[in-house]
Protein backbone atom coordinates (compact mmCIF):
# COMPACT_ATOMS: atom_id res chain seq x y z
CA UNK A 1 0.00 0.00 0.00
CA UNK A 2 3.22 1.98 0.90
CA UNK A 3 6.48 1.88 1.65
CA UNK A 4 6.27 5.06 3.76
CA UNK A 5 5.76 4.60 7.72
CA UNK A 6 6.14 6.77 10.46
CA UNK A 7 8.55 4.47 12.60
CA UNK A 8 11.87 3.16 11.47
CA UNK A 9 12.03 0.02 13.40
CA UNK A 10 15.81 -1.09 13.51
CA UNK A 11 15.32 -4.62 11.83
CA UNK A 12 13.27 -2.98 9.29
CA UNK A 13 14.54 0.13 7.97
CA UNK A 14 17.88 2.50 7.90
CA UNK A 15 16.89 5.64 10.13
CA UNK A 16 17.37 7.96 7.01
CA UNK A 17 15.36 5.72 4.40
CA UNK A 18 14.83 6.64 0.90
CA UNK A 19 11.58 6.38 0.06
CA UNK A 20 9.91 5.71 -3.31
CA UNK A 21 8.55 8.24 -5.43
CA UNK A 22 5.53 9.01 -5.17
CA UNK A 23 4.58 9.21 -9.34
CA UNK A 24 5.73 5.53 -9.12
CA UNK A 25 2.94 4.25 -6.94
CA UNK A 26 -0.30 2.82 -7.91
CA UNK A 27 -2.82 4.96 -7.18
CA UNK A 28 -5.47 3.67 -5.20
CA UNK A 29 -7.76 3.68 -7.83
CA UNK A 30 -5.10 1.14 -9.59
CA UNK A 31 -4.87 -0.63 -6.44
CA UNK A 32 -8.73 -1.29 -6.18
CA UNK A 33 -8.37 -2.43 -9.77
CA UNK A 34 -5.57 -4.78 -8.99
CA UNK A 35 -6.96 -6.00 -6.48
CA UNK A 36 -9.93 -6.86 -7.93
CA UNK A 37 -8.40 -8.84 -10.32
CA UNK A 38 -7.02 -10.89 -7.63
CA UNK A 39 -10.37 -11.68 -6.17
CA UNK A 40 -11.54 -12.18 -9.70
CA UNK A 41 -8.88 -14.90 -9.65
CA UNK A 42 -9.91 -16.54 -7.00
CA UNK A 43 -8.20 -14.72 -4.08
CA UNK A 44 -9.97 -15.05 -1.06
CA UNK A 45 -8.04 -13.16 1.37
CA UNK A 46 -6.27 -9.44 1.18
CA UNK A 47 -4.10 -8.27 3.95
CA UNK A 48 -2.93 -4.62 3.75
CA UNK A 49 0.69 -4.18 4.99
CA UNK A 50 3.26 -0.98 4.65
CA UNK A 51 5.39 0.54 5.69
CA UNK A 52 2.62 2.28 7.21
CA UNK A 53 -0.75 1.59 5.58
CA UNK A 54 -2.77 4.15 7.63
CA UNK A 55 -0.14 7.05 6.94
CA UNK A 56 -1.09 6.80 2.89
CA UNK A 57 -3.52 10.06 2.08
CA UNK A 58 -7.74 9.05 1.60
CA UNK A 59 -6.33 5.68 2.45
CA UNK A 60 -10.00 4.91 3.61
CA UNK A 61 -11.42 5.26 0.40
CA UNK A 62 -9.38 1.56 -1.01
CA UNK A 63 -10.91 -0.10 2.33
CA UNK A 64 -14.56 1.66 1.55
CA UNK A 65 -14.18 0.47 -1.92
CA UNK A 66 -12.91 -3.14 -0.74
CA UNK A 67 -15.91 -3.84 1.30
CA UNK A 68 -17.89 -4.34 -1.87
CA UNK A 69 -16.41 -7.59 -2.34
CA UNK A 70 -17.13 -8.37 1.13
CA UNK A 71 -20.82 -7.72 0.69
CA UNK A 72 -21.00 -9.52 -2.59
CA UNK A 73 -19.37 -12.45 -0.94
CA UNK A 74 -16.05 -12.71 -3.61
CA UNK A 75 -13.90 -11.76 -0.73
CA UNK A 76 -13.76 -13.75 2.76
CA UNK A 77 -11.33 -11.51 4.81
CA UNK A 78 -9.97 -8.00 4.70
CA UNK A 79 -7.22 -7.56 7.02
CA UNK A 80 -4.51 -4.85 7.68
CA UNK A 81 -1.39 -5.28 9.60
CA UNK A 82 0.12 -1.63 11.31
CA UNK A 83 2.25 -0.49 13.83
CA UNK A 84 -0.77 0.94 15.30
CA UNK A 85 -0.06 4.63 15.78
CA UNK A 86 -3.01 5.66 13.41
CA UNK A 87 -5.45 3.08 14.96
CA UNK A 88 -6.76 5.62 17.42
CA UNK A 89 -8.31 7.43 14.38
CA UNK A 90 -9.44 5.03 11.93
CA UNK A 91 -10.71 1.72 14.12
CA UNK A 92 -14.01 2.80 13.52
CA UNK A 93 -13.90 3.39 9.71
CA UNK A 94 -12.00 0.54 9.77
CA UNK A 95 -14.89 -1.65 11.20
CA UNK A 96 -17.30 0.33 9.14
CA UNK A 97 -15.77 -0.69 5.82
CA UNK A 98 -16.02 -4.37 6.87
CA UNK A 99 -12.39 -5.09 8.40
CA UNK A 100 -12.82 -7.18 11.34
CA UNK A 101 -9.56 -8.68 12.78
CA UNK A 102 -6.00 -6.79 12.98
CA UNK A 103 -2.48 -7.40 13.49
CA UNK A 104 -0.50 -4.71 15.33
CA UNK A 105 3.34 -4.91 15.34
CA UNK A 106 4.28 -4.65 18.98
CA UNK A 107 7.86 -5.15 20.22
CA UNK A 108 8.05 -4.04 23.67
CA UNK A 109 6.04 -2.74 26.47
CA UNK A 110 7.91 -0.45 28.28
CA UNK A 111 8.45 2.95 27.28
CA UNK A 112 11.78 3.65 27.00
CA UNK A 113 12.75 0.06 24.71
CA UNK A 114 9.89 0.29 22.26
CA UNK A 115 11.12 4.41 21.51
CA UNK A 116 14.66 2.87 20.78
CA UNK A 117 13.39 0.04 18.76
CA UNK A 118 11.27 2.08 16.44
CA UNK A 119 13.49 5.36 16.58
CA UNK A 120 10.15 7.57 16.15
CA UNK A 121 7.42 5.73 17.82
CA UNK A 122 5.52 6.39 21.11
CA UNK A 123 3.91 3.47 23.06
CA UNK A 124 1.07 5.64 25.05
CA UNK A 125 0.20 6.08 21.38
CA UNK A 126 0.04 2.45 20.40
CA UNK A 127 -1.97 1.50 23.63
CA UNK A 128 -4.63 4.20 22.84
CA UNK A 129 -5.07 2.73 19.10
CA UNK A 130 -5.04 -0.99 20.53
CA UNK A 131 -7.72 0.12 23.29
CA UNK A 132 -9.92 2.04 20.52
CA UNK A 133 -9.64 -0.99 17.46
CA UNK A 134 -10.72 -3.59 20.84
CA UNK A 135 -13.38 -0.64 21.33
CA UNK A 136 -14.34 -0.61 17.68
CA UNK A 137 -14.68 -4.59 18.13
CA UNK A 138 -11.89 -5.69 15.91
CA UNK A 139 -9.90 -8.57 16.89
CA UNK A 140 -6.86 -7.71 18.02
CA UNK A 141 -3.79 -10.26 17.15
CA UNK A 142 -0.17 -8.69 18.53
CA UNK A 143 2.77 -9.49 16.45
CA UNK A 144 6.13 -9.48 18.15
CA UNK A 145 10.00 -9.90 16.34
CA UNK A 146 11.69 -11.88 18.92
CA UNK A 147 15.29 -9.91 19.29
CA UNK A 148 17.95 -11.35 21.68
CA UNK A 149 19.19 -9.27 24.30
CA UNK A 150 16.61 -6.88 24.14
CA UNK A 151 12.81 -8.54 24.56
CA UNK A 152 13.76 -12.02 25.96
CA UNK A 153 13.33 -10.88 29.26
CA UNK A 154 10.06 -9.13 28.51
CA UNK A 155 8.62 -13.14 26.82
CA UNK A 156 6.20 -13.62 29.52
CA UNK A 157 5.13 -9.88 30.41
CA UNK A 158 4.11 -9.87 26.62
CA UNK A 159 2.60 -13.17 27.16
CA UNK A 160 0.35 -12.18 30.29
CA UNK A 161 -0.78 -8.91 28.96
CA UNK A 162 -1.85 -10.41 25.69
CA UNK A 163 -3.76 -13.36 27.75
CA UNK A 164 -5.54 -10.55 30.36
CA UNK A 165 -6.35 -8.90 26.96
CA UNK A 166 -7.71 -11.18 24.98
CA UNK A 167 -5.30 -11.38 22.21
CA UNK A 168 -3.55 -13.71 20.28
CA UNK A 169 0.19 -13.26 20.41
CA UNK A 170 2.21 -14.23 17.49
CA UNK A 171 6.61 -14.24 17.85
CA UNK A 172 8.51 -13.47 14.44
CA UNK A 173 12.01 -14.86 13.82
CA UNK A 174 13.57 -11.50 12.45
CA UNK A 175 14.37 -11.97 8.90
CA UNK A 176 17.36 -10.34 6.45
CA UNK A 177 15.89 -7.80 4.10
CA UNK A 178 17.38 -4.96 3.51
CA UNK A 179 20.96 -3.18 4.47
CA UNK A 180 20.50 -2.50 8.08
CA UNK A 181 24.30 -3.74 8.80
CA UNK A 182 25.13 -7.48 8.66
CA UNK A 183 26.89 -7.50 12.57
CA UNK A 184 23.83 -5.93 14.00
CA UNK A 185 21.47 -8.28 12.31
CA UNK A 186 23.34 -11.31 13.18
CA UNK A 187 23.01 -10.13 16.86
CA UNK A 188 18.92 -9.43 16.56
CA UNK A 189 18.45 -13.11 16.12
CA UNK A 190 16.73 -15.00 18.73
CA UNK A 191 15.39 -18.67 17.29
CA UNK A 192 11.84 -19.71 18.10
CA UNK A 193 12.84 -23.01 19.32
CA UNK A 194 14.68 -21.30 22.16
CA UNK A 195 11.99 -18.71 22.67
CA UNK A 196 9.49 -21.96 22.61
CA UNK A 197 11.71 -24.08 25.08
CA UNK A 198 11.12 -20.56 26.94
CA UNK A 199 7.56 -21.10 27.31
CA UNK A 200 7.51 -24.76 27.93
CA UNK A 201 9.37 -24.07 31.10
CA UNK A 202 6.61 -22.97 32.68
CA UNK A 203 2.91 -24.11 30.48
CA UNK A 204 2.12 -27.17 29.06
CA UNK A 205 2.30 -25.90 25.12
CA UNK A 206 0.34 -28.39 23.06
CA UNK A 207 0.30 -27.68 19.30
CA UNK A 208 -2.93 -27.01 17.73
CA UNK A 209 -4.34 -27.12 13.68
CA UNK A 210 -5.47 -22.88 13.77
CA UNK A 211 -4.86 -21.33 10.81
CA UNK A 212 -5.51 -17.55 9.90
CA UNK A 213 -4.84 -18.03 6.03
CA UNK A 214 -0.63 -17.04 7.62
CA UNK A 215 2.56 -18.81 8.22
CA UNK A 216 2.18 -18.90 11.65
CA UNK A 217 1.56 -22.21 13.48
CA UNK A 218 0.22 -22.17 16.67
CA UNK A 219 0.32 -23.76 20.58
CA UNK A 220 -2.36 -23.27 23.07
CA UNK A 221 -1.10 -22.87 26.51
CA UNK A 222 -3.06 -25.41 28.64
CA UNK A 223 -3.02 -23.60 32.15
CA UNK A 224 -4.42 -20.28 30.24
CA UNK A 225 -5.92 -21.91 27.25
CA UNK A 226 -4.03 -18.82 25.63
CA UNK A 227 -3.27 -19.25 21.80
CA UNK A 228 0.09 -18.67 20.79
CA UNK A 229 2.16 -18.09 17.25
CA UNK A 230 5.13 -19.10 15.77
CA UNK A 231 6.62 -17.45 12.32
CA UNK A 232 9.95 -19.51 11.81
CA UNK A 233 11.38 -18.81 8.44
CA UNK A 234 14.88 -19.43 9.92
CA UNK A 235 14.77 -22.60 12.04
CA UNK A 236 11.55 -24.43 10.69
CA UNK A 237 10.55 -22.41 7.34
CA UNK A 238 6.47 -22.92 6.10
CA UNK A 239 6.77 -22.95 1.87
CA UNK A 240 5.34 -26.22 2.15
CA UNK A 241 1.89 -24.54 3.18
CA UNK A 242 2.63 -20.95 1.63
CA UNK A 243 -0.08 -19.86 -0.53
CA UNK A 244 0.84 -15.82 -0.62
CA UNK A 245 2.03 -13.56 -3.07
CA UNK A 246 3.03 -9.95 -2.45
CA UNK A 247 2.26 -6.33 -4.17
CA UNK A 248 4.38 -3.55 -3.84
CA UNK A 249 3.02 -0.47 -4.04
CA UNK A 250 4.72 0.05 -7.09
CA UNK A 251 2.67 -2.91 -8.35
CA UNK A 252 5.72 -5.63 -8.20
CA UNK A 253 3.97 -9.08 -7.33
CA UNK A 254 6.58 -11.33 -4.96
CA UNK A 255 5.81 -14.51 -5.31
CA UNK A 256 7.85 -15.32 -2.46
CA UNK A 257 8.98 -12.79 0.30
CA UNK A 258 12.45 -14.45 0.38
CA UNK A 259 13.41 -14.45 -3.23
CA UNK A 260 14.08 -11.87 -5.51
CA UNK A 261 12.02 -12.91 -8.11
CA UNK A 262 8.99 -10.22 -9.14
CA UNK A 263 6.18 -9.64 -11.86
CA UNK A 264 5.84 -6.32 -13.30
CA UNK A 265 1.88 -5.76 -12.63
CA UNK A 266 2.13 -1.73 -13.34
CA UNK A 267 2.85 -2.03 -17.27
CA UNK A 268 -0.09 -4.21 -18.29
CA UNK A 269 -2.45 -2.51 -15.63
CA UNK A 270 -1.41 0.97 -17.47
CA UNK A 271 -1.09 -0.22 -20.55
CA UNK A 272 -4.66 -1.25 -21.46
CA UNK A 273 -8.23 -0.15 -20.42
CA UNK A 274 -8.91 -4.31 -20.48
CA UNK A 275 -8.27 -6.13 -17.45
CA UNK A 276 -7.33 -9.05 -19.90
CA UNK A 277 -3.40 -8.50 -19.86
CA UNK A 278 -3.44 -7.57 -16.38
CA UNK A 279 -4.45 -11.05 -15.53
CA UNK A 280 -2.46 -12.97 -17.87
CA UNK A 281 0.54 -11.22 -15.73
CA UNK A 282 -0.60 -12.27 -12.57
CA UNK A 283 -1.40 -15.99 -14.15
CA UNK A 284 2.04 -16.28 -15.53
CA UNK A 285 3.28 -14.61 -12.23
CA UNK A 286 1.48 -17.62 -10.07
CA UNK A 287 3.16 -20.08 -12.17
CA UNK A 288 6.51 -19.01 -11.23
CA UNK A 289 5.83 -19.29 -7.17
CA UNK A 290 8.92 -20.97 -6.11
CA UNK A 291 9.13 -23.77 -3.54
CA UNK A 292 10.69 -22.15 -1.28
CA UNK A 293 13.01 -19.23 0.35
CA UNK A 294 16.48 -19.02 0.33
CA UNK A 295 16.87 -16.96 4.29
CA UNK A 296 19.62 -18.89 6.46
CA UNK A 297 21.56 -17.62 9.33
CA UNK A 298 24.23 -20.53 9.00
CA UNK A 299 27.70 -20.35 9.83
CA UNK A 300 27.20 -16.67 11.21
CA UNK A 301 26.65 -15.63 7.79
CA UNK A 302 23.95 -13.69 6.01
CA UNK A 303 22.63 -16.15 3.39
CA UNK A 304 19.60 -15.32 1.52
CA UNK A 305 19.30 -11.74 2.68
CA UNK A 306 17.23 -9.63 0.31
CA UNK A 307 18.43 -6.42 -0.63
CA UNK A 308 15.21 -4.43 -0.81
CA UNK A 309 13.62 -3.58 2.95
CA UNK A 310 10.60 -5.15 4.35
CA UNK A 311 8.66 -1.83 4.33
CA UNK A 312 8.97 -2.02 0.17
CA UNK A 313 7.68 -5.55 0.26
CA UNK A 314 4.88 -5.78 3.39
CA UNK A 315 5.26 -7.95 5.92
Amino acid sequence: MTDRCDFRCVYCMSENMNFLPKRDLLTLEELDRVSSAFIRLGVKKLRITGGEPLVRRDILSYFRAMSRHLDSGALDELTLTTNGSQLEKFAGELRDAGVRRVNVSLDSLMEDKFAAITRWGRLPQVMRGIEAAREAGLGVKINTVALKGFNEDELFTLQRWCHDHGMDLTFIEVMPMGDIGGEKRLGQYWSLENLRARLSERFTLTDIAHRTGGPARYVRLEETGQRIGFITPLTHNFCESCNRVRLTCTGELFMCLGQEDSADLRAPLRSSESDGPLEDAIRAAIDRKPKGHDFDYSRQRLDGRMSRHMSHTGG
